[in-house]
C-alpha cells in the first residue's frame, strides 16, 4: 500500500506559457481553418490546458497519493486502467445528473478525486460564455457529489490577461470564491472542494501575481494546501493507503 505524502504546490512552467503565448498572439491554426490572432482555436485551447496545467496537477496528485503511476484512460471504459493510479485524459464518470468527462481523476474504489480545467480563449468568448462556464462548474460538481459525496472536486480556471476586462475579473473571482467552499461532505453538492483562478500574461508567459488577491483561496499556490488536508480527513488509513 502507498504511503500518503504532502501534495507539492502547483507551479506552471513559464517557458511553456511563453511558447503558448506566441501561439495565442499569432495566427497559426492547428487545423486547415485559419484562426484570428489573440486567441486559441478549439484544439489549441484543449492542448494548452492538458499540457500546461493538467499534467502538473496530475503529477502533484500522484505524489500525494504515494507516487502512484499516471495512466491514460479509455473514454469507453468506466474503470481505471490500473487499480491504483492517477488518470489523465478523458475520464468518463457516471454521476447523479449525467455522464461527464473529467481531465484528471483518482478512482481506486469509485471517484475520490475529479479534476477539470477550464479556459476561455479570447475577449469575445469570455464576454459571451463566462456565466455559462460557472453553470458548468456547478453542474459538474453536482453530478459527482450526488453519487460520490466523499469525492473531492477540483477546478482550475485559466484566462488570458489580454482578453479579460477588470469588471469580468471581479465578477468571476467573487463567484468562484463562493463556489469553491465545500469542506464537509454535508455541504451543498454544487460546491467544489477547491478552485483556482489563474490569469496568465500571453506576452511574457507569467502568472498575474495580483489576481486573485493574496488572501483569496483561489490562488494557485494554495490549491495543494486545500486539497491535502481534505483528502487526509476523508481517506487517511483506508486502502489503498497504509496507516502511517
Amino acid at each position: 500500500m502507498a504511503s500518503l505524502q504532502n501534495m507539492p504546490k502547483i507551479v506552471l512552467d513559464t517557458a511553456l506559457l511563453t511558447e503558448w503565448g506566441v501561439t495565442w498572439n499569432g495566427t497559426q491554426s492547428s487545423s486547415s481553418k485559419p484562426k484570428k490572432a489573440k486567441c486559441f482555436d478549439k484544439k489549441q485551447g484543449m492542448d494548452f490546458c492538458k499540457g500546461v496545467i493538467d499534467a502538473v496537477v496530475a503529477k502533484s496528485l500522484a505524489t500525494m497519493l504515494g507516487n502512484v503511476p499516471i495512466e491514460t484512460p479509455s473514454s469507453k471504459n468506466l474503470l481505471p486502467p490500473k487499480s491504483n493510479c492517477i488518470e489523465i485524459g478523458e475520464v468518463r464518470i457516471i454521476g447523479g445528473v449525467r455522464s461527464q468527462n473529467f481531465d484528471v481523476a483518482y478512482r481506486p474504489d469509485g471517484v475520490r478525486i475529479a479534476y477539470d480545467s477550464k479556459t476561455l480563449n479570447d475577449a469575445k468568448s469570455i464576454a459571451k460564455n463566462w456565466q455559462n462556464m460557472i453553470n458548468d462548474l456547478a453542474t459538474e460538481a453536482t453530478t459527482v457529489h450526488t453519487r460520490f459525496p466523499y469525492a473531492i472536486v477540483i477546478f482550475v480556471v485559466v484566462l488570458p490577461k489580454q482578453a479579460l476586462k477588470s469588471s469580468q475579473e471581479f465578477d468571476l473571482i467573487r463567484t468562484l470564491e463562493r463556489l469553491g467552499t465545500r469542506r464537509s461532505v454535508q455541504d451543498q453538492v454544487h460546491l467544489a472542494e477547491a478552485i483556482s483562478f489563474v490569469v496568465w500574461d500571453t506576452q511574457y508567459g507569467t502568472i498575474d501575481s495580483s489576481s486573485p488577491a493574496v488572501s483569496s483561496h483561489l490562488r494557485l499556490e494554495k490549491l495543494s494546501e486545500i486539497i491535502n488536508p481534505i483528502y487526509l480527513e476523508r481517506y487517511k488509513g483506508l486502502p489503498p493507503h497504509d496507516k502511517s
